[in-house]
Parts: C-alpha cells; sequence; structure tokens
C-alpha cells in the first residue's frame, strides 16, 4: 500500500540578521585627536600608508562633510589604529567633521607651488592688535614649512601674545598649492568677518539631498520676487 504521507517540505533557510556586512572603503577612516597640533599634518598607521600606497611626507586631500575637503602633509603614526585618522582641530573644522566621523583620504599627486597666496585675519581675533601680521604670524608659519594652503581654509597661527585665525582667501594657481620660498603672501584688506564666515556655514539647498524638481519649486516660491 503506497505511503499517502505528504513528502516533507524543505524549510528556507533564514538569513542571518542584518544580512552581509559591507566592508568599509580602506580610504575611509575614523577620525581621531591629533597628537601633534599642527594644522598641515594628518597622522595614518603605517600599515594603512602602505595599503594605501602613500609614503612620509605625501600630500593627501580629506573629503569630509558639508562637500568640504582639504590637502595635508601626510605621516606615519605607529600607535594608530589601520582603521583612523588623526586630524587636529583646525583640519577637522575645515572638514565640518567631528572626532568618531568619518572622512576618506586621496592620494594627490603633485601639488603645485604657489604663485601667490593671499590670506586675511578673522576679526575678532586681531581686534586691538597692533604691530605686522606678516613678521610676527605669518613667515613663521610659512617659512620654510612647504605647507598646503587650500583657497577658503581657516588656519590658527600661535605668535606674538595670542592665536590669530586667518582664511586662506584666494591661491594661485587653482584651489590649492603648496606655499614654498619663492610663493608671495599678500594679507592686505579687511579682516574677515566672523558673522559672514558662519553664515557660509549654513544650510544650502545643496546640502539638502532628495527630490530636484521639488527644490526647484521650493527655490522659486522663495526667490522670485
Amino acid at each position: 500500500m503506497a505511503d499517502n504521507q505528504p513528502a516533507p517540505v524543505a524549510t528556507p533557510a533564514v538569513p542571518a540578521l542584518g544580512g552581509p556586512k559591507k566592508k568599509r572603503s580602506p580610504n575611509r577612516l575614523v577620525v581621531e585627536e591629533a597628537l601633534n597640533d599642527d594644522n598641515s599634518v594628518v597622522a595614518l598607521s603605517q600599515a594603512k600608508m602602505e595599503e594605501l600606497n602613500l609614503f612620509r611626507g605625501d600630500n593627501v586631500l580629506i573629503k569630509g562633510k558639508k562637500r568640504k575637503d582639504t590637502v595635508c602633509i601626510v605621516l606615519a603614526d605607529e600607535n594608530l589604529e589601520d582603521g583612523k585618522i588623526r586630524l587636529n582641530k583646525v583640519v577637522r573644522k575645515n572638514l565640518r567633521c567631528r572626532l568618531g566621523d568619518i572622512v576618506s583620504v586621496h592620494a594627490c599627486g603633485d601639488v603645485p607651488y604657489g604663485k601667490r597666496v593671499h590670506v586675511l585675519p578673522l576679526d575678532d581675533t586681531v581686534e586691538g592688535l597692533t604691530g605686522n601680521l606678516f613678521d610676527t604670524y605669518l613667515k613663521p608659519y610659512f617659512l620654510e614649512a612647504y605647507r598646503p594652503a587650500r583657497q577658503g581654509d581657516l588656519f590658527l597661527v600661535r605668535g606674538g601674545f595670542r592665536p590669530v585665525e586667518f582664511k586662506v582667501v584666494g591661491v594661485e594657481p587653482g584651489e590649492f598649492v603648496i606655499v614654498a620660498p619663492d610663493t608671495t603672501i599678500h594679507c592686505e584688506g579687511e579682516p574677515v568677518s566672523r558673522e559672514d564666515e558662519e553664515k557660509l556655514d549654513d544650510v544650502g539647498y545643496d546640502d539638502i539631498g532628495g527630490c530636484k524638481k521639488a527644490l526647484a519649486q521650493i527655490r522659486e516660491m522663495i526667490e522670485l520676487p
């Protein structure tokens, strides 16, 4: 007599919770506090530098939040974890990132030596300050240091009686250069307003992701008379 029992039904495999873990790209690194408070230097582990084919003293392009990027000099830190990068407060501010955020690091190739760099102080850091800003702050900061300068970046210089914050208003050629001994540094002009600088950092249309058509309609409604 035939066995009328139904054939056993195969139980589908239950996928692991959360699915497969997405591996982070090797050039995406977690921001850690810097040990060396130099505005032009970032640190990676030796293993990470080898993985990214970087050498001590190379220039690297670092991409942060709000489409911000900057150029720094990379050094090795043997006590740093492979998935981290040390950035000081000035670099973090330029990248609009905080400790624990993720930034991406890219080989920068040859950065041109600057023909000229125009920097201006922020108004609230030079209030009541007298004397020559170039001789007291900028000359010692850039002298023989071959520092990268990125248009739009801020940097802090400790010198004289108190630190002064400057903005790179413009560079030639391009958007970032190396400040070499024969680069002309201009610092003529009115100080940059802190208030204006902070307004530039406010959220704009481009920071809002999503539907371009809806944004265009909102823009028309708001901006057309």
